[in-house]
Order: C-alpha cells, then structure tokens, then sequence
C-alpha cells in the first residue's frame, strides 16, 4: 500500500495500520473475522488461517491435483540405525577416503588457528 496525505496535511501509512490491526476484530456484517481475514472465535483466537480458506478455494476451483497444495507430503526416509549383524566391512578404497578425509579437517583447523593467531 502506499502512503497516502490527508486533507490536513498529515501522512498516513495504510500498510503500518494494516500491520498494527491484522489480529482485531473485523467491523461489518461478517461474523467471526479479524482484520486478516482468519476466521476466529468469541475470545478471538484464530480457528482457521485465511491461507488455509484460500488454499482450499484454489483446491475447488483448479482440477489438476499436481497444482493443489498438498499438506500431507511424505517425508523422506532418514537411515534407521544398523544391528550389530548388518554391519559391513569398508573397502580399501572406503578406508583411503575416510582417512584422506580426517586428514583435510586437520588440516582445515590448523588453518583456522593460525588465522585467528595472526588476528590476535
């Protein structure tokens, strides 16, 4: 929104009013709103979110469920633990790699001491 001057000369900043009042209570013939358009209840917490009303109109009208927000994603799996009897032996190569590895992060610290010794 912009900012806009009124008939006295004064700015007015309709997006910081916006922004002050999004969780009061709506003034008009609609029931259960607030400024933000959730609907909410006699105390004035918000029992559905207007994103939630809006995802579920755009749900009704587009026929493509690919288009549609899903909430119920499917997570990706994270590694379960190994037993004790599932547990493989590395290769060679593996056992190079991992070493090679350990030896670039000793390498990495030693940099970053001697940086934060020239600092000082």
């Amino acid at each position: 929104m912009a900012i806009y001057r009124s008939a006295m000369g004064k700015t007015v900043d309709m997006s910081a009013i916006l922004a002050k009042n999004e969780k009061v209570r709506a003034v008009g013939n609609v029931k259960n709103l607030n400024a933000r358009g959730d609907t909410i209840d006699a105390f004035g917490r918000v029992i559905q979110p207007a994103t939630d009303k809006i995802s579920n109109a755009y749900a009704k009208t587009v026929g493509n469920r690919s288009a549609n927000v899903n909430k119920n994603r499917i997570q990706p799996d994270t590694p379960k633990p190994m037993k004790a009897d599932e547990i493989v032996e590395l290769t060679a190569e593996e056992l190079e790699l991992e070493e090679s590895l350990d030896d670039d992060l000793e390498v990495e610290k030693i940099k970053e001491q001697e940086t934060k010794a020239k600092k000082k």
